[in-house]
């Protein structure tokens, strides 16, 4: 209980209030046994210590996303399931990531999740790069059964909706999950008919966007995270310059 109470408390700022709190509480209170008030308590108080309060406001959010998005289509895939806890063990360790996973099993399992009200608290507290980061999980959890279907798709775009991220952004994330003709200029935000000029001004504005530098905030773990989607822009461009003969 211990060791649970430190993880989840350390790095917990705003989700420990509003309706993500509401929430955390429910799911430890009835389906993770042991848990009271006061070991809540005690988990703020822990996390008021802590420097790194943004990365585990976004580990949590992720994870209550992520029971969305699951179960989206009406069935939990074990495949999304193992997509999730092979991602926090890759960013966390081993220790982390059962006990992140503990609390994601409460949530895949509760009917708690408002997730207009979720995705406002978030919105609020975390920065548009950190947004971005979460939408691209949440495609890579919808792709872990080999394919992205409408339901995600449109789980994921409300999401998008309540975070405030246009549609150019969602549309180029979710390019990076497809083997299209036109991938590559969904990724860059562009038209085929944009002229080189276009092209390498496209490609600066989305390094801006994506680079990894920008979750720095978050921790190493997520920066990692942050290279998938920065790459992807990066194979896009050559891709295209390899099309044009440049």
């Amino acid at each position: 209980m211990g060791n649970f109470i430190k993880w989840l408390g350390a790095g917990l700022g705003f989700t420990l209030g509003g309706p993500i709190g509401s929430i955390l509480g429910f799911a430890l209170g009835s389906v993770i046994g042991g848990f009271s008030k006061a070991d809540i308590e005690r988990a703020k108080a822990y996390g008021e210590t802590s420097r790194t309060k943004q990365s585990g406001d976004f580990e949590i959010s992720l994870l209550l996303l992520s029971s969305v998005v699951i179960k989206a289509d009406g069935k939990i895939d074990q495949r999304e399931l193992l997509y999730v806890r092979n991602h926090f063990k890759n960013m966390y360790g081993e220790e982390r990531a059962n006990n992140a996973f503990k609390l994601f099993k409460s949530f895949i399992k509760s009917n708690e999740v408002s997730t207009r009200q979720v995705c406002g608290q978030i919105r609020q507290n975390l920065t548009h790069a950190s947004r971005l980061q979460l939408i691209h999980f949440l495609f890579g959890i919808a792709k872990a059964d080999g394919a992205v279907n409408e339901a995600e798709v449109n789980s994921i775009k409300i999401i998008a909706g309540y975070f405030y991220i246009n549609q150019h952004d969602f549309e180029s994330i979710k390019a990076m999950f497809y083997d299209s003709s036109d991938s590559a200029y969904k990724i860059l935000e562009i038209e085929k008919s944009a002229t080189n000029d276009e092209l390498k001004k496209a490609y600066r504005k989305m390094v801006k966007k994506y680079h990894p530098d920008k979750l720095q905030h978050l921790g190493e773990e997520h920066v990692k995270g942050a290279e998938e989607k920065f790459k992807q822009v990066q194979k896009a461009y050559e891709q295209i310059q390899n099309e044009r003969g440049l």
